[in-house]
């Protein structure tokens, strides 16, 4: 072999070499981009399964919290509903009551009108035998009570707490001291004069000049003159602690029994 032809072949070996060995680099090159592929691709996956992951604990959590918030409510519908029944049990009995009730109303309305009529006629039988303070005040009320008894726009109720009205007047009457003025036969003449009426114990008058005074007697069912020197002061006095122009005091007044009458 000639220089030349040597040249040749180590030429041809080197170009070889030189081939095998791009060869080898691109072929490097392309696992390397094959392992990077793979790489990126895991990772992207790893993401993607890292969102999923986030994305479910926190559906998790809002799960958790609306678990907490529906149990809060259902605990606190329990006891609502634990009070409405405490509720409807008495209205039901409160129902069972007014039942009762509306069963004893025609007892009622049977009963409550002769009553009423009953006390009525007692109170007047009363009003007649007692001192004859405001008698025809009085009187002029029980018969206007009487008449409404017999009125179909007045409720029972109302009738029968008209006629304890009555009653609770009669009965205030005999706990306080009064005075009015009236009109009265005195020294055989007409005369302006003061009454007053000591609860039911004692009803007096006194001429407005305060010249005469005199006692009703119910023994005899009339008035007589009191001896002016002994009770004109007293009497004038009480009549001015009636009208709230003088102060309470202790005062001897003329009581008259019916022992003492005869």
């Amino acid at each position: 072999m000639n220089k030349h032809q040597r040249v040749k072949a180590v030429f041809l070996t080197t170009a070889l070499s030189a081939g095998v060995l791009f060869g080898s680099a691109v072929q490097a090159d392309e696992t390397l981009d094959q392992i990077l592929a793979v790489g990126q691709s895991k990772t992207a996956a790893a993401q993607q399964s890292q969102r999923r992951i986030d994305k479910l604990a926190e559906e998790s959590a809002g799960l958790v919290v609306k678990y907490k918030t529906i149990t809060k409510e259902v605990e606190g519908l329990r006891v609502y509903n634990a009070q409405v029944r405490k509720q409807i049990e008495n209205q039901q009995l409160k129902i069972r009551e007014l039942d009762e009730s509306i069963d004893n109303i025609t007892v009622l309305q049977r009963q409550v009108p002769p009553l009423a009529t009953k006390m009525l006629g007692a109170l007047e039988q009363f009003v007649e035998a007692d001192i004859p303070a405001k008698l025809d005040d009085r009187r002029e009320q029980i018969a206007r009570v009487s008449d409404n008894m017999e009125r179909a726009d007045f409720s029972i109720a109302e009738k029968f707490r008209q006629v304890l009205e009555l009653y609770s007047i009669e009965s205030e009457r005999g706990r306080k001291l009064d005075t009015y003025t009236d009109t009265l036969e005195v020294g055989g003449q007409e005369r302006e004069v003061d009454i007053l009426a000591v609860g039911r114990v004692a009803l007096l008058y006194q001429t407005r000049d305060t010249k005469l005074t005199g006692a009703w007697d119910q023994s005899r069912g009339a008035w007589v003159e009191l001896d002016a020197g002994q009770y004109r002061n007293p009497v004038r006095e009480a009549i001015k602690i009636a009208n709230k122009r003088a102060s309470n005091d202790v005062l001897q007044l003329p009581i008259l029994a019916p022992e003492a009458a005869r």
